[in-house]
C-alpha cells in the first residue's frame, strides 16, 4: 500500500501522540488536512492562526504530546508568527505545518510567496521542508528536535504537489526515545550533597523544565523527603502545592512578592536550581545570588548561556535521575531555617495578597477559586490581573494555571483554555482575561460555541490597559492611549451563542458560577471593577 507524503506526515504525528490539529484551511494545505483527519488527528477550525496555536498549546499542557498548528502559505503563515515566537519563549513543542508553492513555481511566481524558513528562523528550533523519498525522516527529525532539551516549536513546509504524491510505505524507524541521563558520581556532586546535608537555610528554585521533563512527582518527593523549601516560577506553580508549608508558591513578576522572596534567596546557604529557566523572570531576578559568597547548584536541561544567573556547579541532563543520584546517601540534620525566616516570608506573602476584599480583582479570583475544583484548569491572560492572580491563585498540581510567562502575549487565555478543554473534556476549565485581551481575540468565542465547550470566561472589565496605565502613571506621565470605550461583553456572548452575565459583587459572581461548568454552552462573566483597582496590589 502506497501512502502520500501528507499521509506519512499525519501518521508520524499520530504516532507521537497528537490527536488534534488547529488552524484555518487554505488550498495549499488541503492534502495535509485530510491526511490528518484520516490518520485520527482531528482537525479543528479556528478564527485566527494565533488562536489556533494557543489552542494547540493548551492541548500540550494536558497530553504532553506536541501541539499541531497548520496554516496556508503567505498570510496564514504570517498570522501565526506571534504564537510561534510565544512557543519558542514558553518552551512549547509546537509543530507548525505550512503549505508552500512548488520549487518550479518559486522560480517565476510571486503572489503570496515569501521565504517561510527565513521569516521563522529567529523563533523556531528548526525549519524543515519535506523531501521526496525522505518524508518520514524529515518529520522524525522535526519531532525529535521539538521534544529534546528545552522543548520548542519546529516548522515543516509542505510543497503542494509533494503533499499529494505517493511514497513508498515506510515503517516507524526513528522518533527516538532518549534514555534519561544522570550525572556520574564526582567531586562536584559530593560537594552538593555535603553542603545540602548540613545547610541551615537550603532553598530550591523550581522552573518550567520540570514540566517539560514530566518529573514533578520526583522533584516533589525529593524536596519533601529532605524538608527543603521551594519557590517556583509561575509555570512551575503546583510542583509543590502552593499551600504546603514548604512552598512559597510562584514568583517572578511582582515587586511586592519579591520583597519577601529575594531576601531569602540572598540569605540561603545552599540554593538548588531545579529545571529553572529564567526566561519567565523580570530584571529584579538577575544575579540575585552570588556564587562567590553562596553555594549554588544548578540542574538544567540545557547549558546556562543566558547570563541571568551563575552557579558553582551546573549539571546538564535529565532532572529526575540527577536528583536520584543526589539522593543516594543524603541525610539532612538539624532544623531548616531555624530563625523562622522562611515561615515568616510565607506568612508575609499571604498577607500581601489578601482575598478578603468586598469586591475587586482579588474577590473575583477568590470566588472562582472556591467554585473550581482543585483539579480544575485555569488559564490567565497577560496584564495586571495575571500578576495578581499568579500570586493569589493556589495551585496544588502542575499545569493547572496556564499562561504565557515567557513572551507574555495578550489574548492567549481564551484559546489556551479551549485547547485544554478539547484535550480534557471531563475537567472544568476557566479562562481569566482582561477586556482588552478578549477584544483582541473575540472571534474565538464563535469557535467555543461551535465546539460546544462549557468553558467559563471571566472578564475583568475596567475599560483600561490597567498594567500599562499603572506604569504610565507611576512614571509621572499623563494618560495616553490606555483607555477605551466599554463593550457589552455579556450581550456579545449571548449574540455569539453563549451565556452572558454581568456581575458587580460577590453574590452575583457566585450565582453566575453556579452550574456554569456543565452543559455544552460557554458562559462569559463580565466582572465589572473600578479603574485603578490594581493600585498597590502587586
Amino acid at each position: 500500500m502506497n501512502l502520500t507524503s501528507a499521509d506519512i506526515l499525519a501518521r508520524r504525528l499520530y504516532d507521537a501522540g497528537c490527536r488534534h490539529a488547529f488552524g484555518i484551511p487554505g488550498g495549499e494545505v488541503l492534502s495535509v488536512m485530510h491526511a490528518l483527519d484520516h490518520a485520527g488527528v482531528k482537525v479543528v477550525l479556528t478564527k485566527h492562526e494565533n488562536g489556533a496555536g494557543f489552542m494547540a498549546e493548551g492541548c500540550y499542557h494536558r497530553t504532553g504530546a506536541p501541539g499541531v498548528l497548520f496554516a496556508t502559505l503567505g498570510p496564514g503563515m504570517a498570522n501565526a508568527f506571534n504564537v510561534i515566537a510565544n512557543a519558542y519563549q514558553d518552551r512549547v513543542p509546537l509543530v507548525f505545518l505550512t503549505g508552500r508553492v512548488d520549487d518550479i513555481d518559486i522560480a517565476g511566481y510571486t503572489h503570496q510567496v515569501f521565504d517561510h524558513v527565513k521569516a521563522l528562523e529567529p523563533v523556531v528550533k528548526g525549519s524543515f521542508t519535506l523531501i521526496d523519498g525522505a518524508v518520514d525522516r524529515v518529520v522524525d527529525k522535526a519531532l525529535s528536535l521539538a521534544l529534546s532539551g528545552r522543548p520548542g516549536p519546529v516548522h515543516i513546509d509542505v510543497p503542494i504537489s509533494l503533499a499529494a504524491k505517493a511514497q513508498d510505505t515506510v515503517g516507524k524507524i526513528w522518533q527516538p526515545a532518549y534514555l534519561p541521563s544522570a550525572p556520574a558520581e564526582s567531586s562536584g556532586l559530593v560537594e552538593i550533597r555535603d553542603r545540602l546535608a548540613t545547610a541551615e537555610r537550603p532553598l530550591a528554585v523550581l522552573g518550567l523544565e520540570i514540566l517539560s521533563e514530566g518529573c514533578a512527582a520526583e522533584v516533589r518527593t525529593f524536596l519533601l523527603k529532605h524538608g527543603i523549601p521551594s519557590v517556583a516560577t509561575y509555570k512551575a506553580k503546583g510542583v509543590v502545592p502552593d499551600d504546603h508549608p514548604l512552598s512559597l508558591g510562584g514568583a517572578g513578576l511582582s515587586p511586592k512578592a519579591d520583597k519577601e522572596v529575594l531576601p531569602l534567596l540572598s540569605q540561603s546557604d545552599c540554593l538548588l536550581l531545579i529545571g529553572y529557566d529564567p526566561i519567565e523572570m523580570r530584571h529584579g531576578w538577575q544575579d540575585v545570588w552570588q556564587p562567590g559568597e553562596q553555594f549554588v547548584a544548578e540542574f538544567t536541561l540545557e547549558p546556562n548561556l543566558h547570563g541571568m544567573h551563575r552557579a558553582n556547579h551546573t549539571f546538564v541532563g535529565s532532572l529526575a535521575p540527577a536528583l536520584a543520584v543526589l539522593d543516594q546517601g543524603l541525610s539532612r540534620s538539624g532544623e531548616c531555617w531555624p530563625a523562622g525566616e522562611f515561615a515568616r516570608a510565607k506568612e508575609a506573602l499571604a498577607k500581601a495578597f489578601p482575598s478578603t476584599e468586598d469586591w475587586g480583582p482579588a474577590a473575583i479570583v477568590d470566588e472562582v477559586r472556591k467554585a473550581l475544583p482543585a483539579h480544575g484548569i485555569a488559564s490567565v491572560d497577560s496584564g495586571a490581573h495575571r500578576i495578581l492572580q499568579s500570586q493569589q491563585w493556589v495551585c496544588r498540581e502542575p499545569h493547572t494555571l496556564i499562561q504565557s510567562s515567557g513572551l507574555c502575549t495578550m489574548g492567549c487565555a481564551l484559546p489556551l483554555a479551549m485547547g485544554a478543554k478539547v484535550a480534557s473534556p471531563e475537567l472544568p476549565v476557566v479562562a481569566f482575561t482582561g477586556d482588552a485581551g478578549l477584544e483582541m481575540i473575540l472571534g474565538e468565542l464563535s469557535t467555543l460555541r461551535d465546539l460546544k465547550l462549557p468553558v467559563v470566561v471571566v472578564v475583568f472589565v475596567d475599560a483600561s490597559l490597567a498594567l500599562i496605565e499603572l506604569k504610565q502613571r507611576g512614571s509621572g506621565r499623563g494618560n495616553l492611549a490606555v483607555d477605551f470605550g466599554g463593550t457589552d461583553f455579556a450581550a456579545l456572548a449571548r449574540a455569539m451563542g453563549g451565556q452572558g452575565i454581568d456581575v458587580r459583587n460577590r453574590t452575583e459572581m457566585a450565582s453566575a458560577l453556579d452550574g456554569a461548568f456543565a452543559g455544552d454552552q460557554f458562559t462569559l462573566i463580565a466582572a465589572h471593577i473600578e479603574r485603578e483597582a490594581y493600585d498597590g496590589r502587586f
